[in-house]
């Protein structure tokens, strides 16, 4: 019963380090080139190869294996560093534009200008 439990768990482990390589991969495949140069990462083409070796790495081998490890490092690396600085480079914004406005300065609130009490 409790490598039943354990088997389940690996199980949820295993998609979860799918899929966050597949998206890094997914989305290092959809930007464009000179925004790697831009935000002064390594190039597209380093990326692809990093991001599918990991994709394809944690879909071959064991969690507990290093492999798979190394491929999560890399699938995080690239989302939490690489990813929010091609987005600043390319215009995305930080949040993607959720609850803030376009244009006006940097004293604007939620609800206007802020003039420091006067």
């Amino acid at each position: 019963m409790l490598m039943l439990g354990f088997d389940g768990f690996m199980g949820i482990l295993k998609i979860v380090l799918v899929a966050l390589a597949a998206f890094g991969l997914f989305d290092a495949v959809f930007r464009r080139e000179d925004a790697f140069r831009a935000a002064d990462k390594q190039n597209k083409v380093f990326w692809l190869i990093i991001l599918g070796i990991a994709l394809v790495v944690s879909l071959l081998f064991s969690i507990l294996s290093i492999l798979p490890i190394a491929g999560l490092v890399a699938s995080i690396v690239y989302i939490v560093d690489v990813r929010p600085a091609l987005r600043q480079v390319s215009g995305g914004g930080g949040r993607g534009g959720w609850g803030r406005r376009r244009g006006g300065s940097s004293s604007d609130g939620p609800y206007g200008p802020y003039n420091g009490g006067r």
